[in-house]
């Protein structure tokens, strides 16, 4: 039996939008979608030139991508609504797009809980409701989120983000429930230490007691989480909704 490659996961020819994909797991998952033959549209909130970047490294690729704030219901829904216009569906949406703003719970900021629950909840209510309605009138799609591993097992300075990516274990799984009958996935994946700018600061604080408490005994890379969703999104998963795929190395947090 031959092994399963990119190019035959059911993926080609069709159309996926992945939030926040110019950095990190972002960029690793549009990179590998795009492999498999996918158009991928992708989002970035301010760095330009950092999505520029990402295409101008997958030349003969078909990537794209549009400056959107998750946060602005009515930016996603004109952005979704553009894309339709164009091709006519959306197969895929990868809700990616998150920031952190760690510290004691004493010490956080009201800025510092808006602004993690309005990108990492809000934002993904919004994509989602923006694209649900065209999957569900061709009766087909997936959707994945990105977690982490912090929404199931608590960490120190962490009570917003962790309160964020708990929501999103939630709306997974009742989205899961909502969407079934009309033939629509809905997964997660959790990731747990992975190196990207988004981790470098608790990484360099926390030094090897991060990777004393992972079994395998290594950050994750960007790479082992795009390989989760990408599993997530093609026909390898037709038969999963409603999980979270953590992807951690075994991270076990005391």
């Amino acid at each position: 039996m031959n092994s399963p490659t990119l190019t035959d996961a059911g993926l080609s020819g069709g159309i996926a939008i992945v939030t926040g994909g110019s950095r990190g797991i972002g960029r690793a998952i549009v990179e590998i979608l795009a492999a498999s033959g996918m158009e991928v549209i992708f989002t970035y909130r301010d760095n330009a030139a950092a999505a520029n970047e990402v295409i101008a490294a997958n030349p003969g690729k078909t990537i794209s991508a549009e400056k959107v704030d998750a946060r602005d219901s009515a930016a996603c829904a004109a952005f979704v609504e553009k894309i339709v216009e164009r091709t006519g569906k959306i197969d895929l949406l990868v809700n990616n797009a998150g920031v952190v703003r760690d510290n004691l719970l004493a010490m956080l900021e009201d800025e510092d809980v808006k602004t993690v629950l309005d990108t990492n909840v809000t934002g993904t209510f919004n994509m989602t409701r923006a694209v649900v309605p065209y999957m569900v009138s061709k009766r087909r799609g997936k959707i994945v989120n990105l977690s982490s591993v912090s929404g199931e097992k608590g960490g120190r300075g962490q009570t917003n983000y962790a309160a964020s990516k708990g929501a999103i274990n939630a709306f997974t799984k009742s989205l899961a429930v909502e969407l079934a009958s009309r033939n629509i996935r809905v997964n997660a994946v959790a990731p747990g230490v992975i190196e990207t700018e988004m981790s470098k600061t608790v990484r360099e604080l926390a030094g090897d007691q991060i990777t004393s408490r992972i079994l395998l005994k290594r950050i994750g890379q960007p790479a082992d989480i795009a390989n989760a969703v990408w599993f997530l999104s093609s026909k390898y998963a037709d038969y999963i909704t409603g999980e979270i795929l953590h992807v951690d190395g075994g991270f076990k947090m005391e």
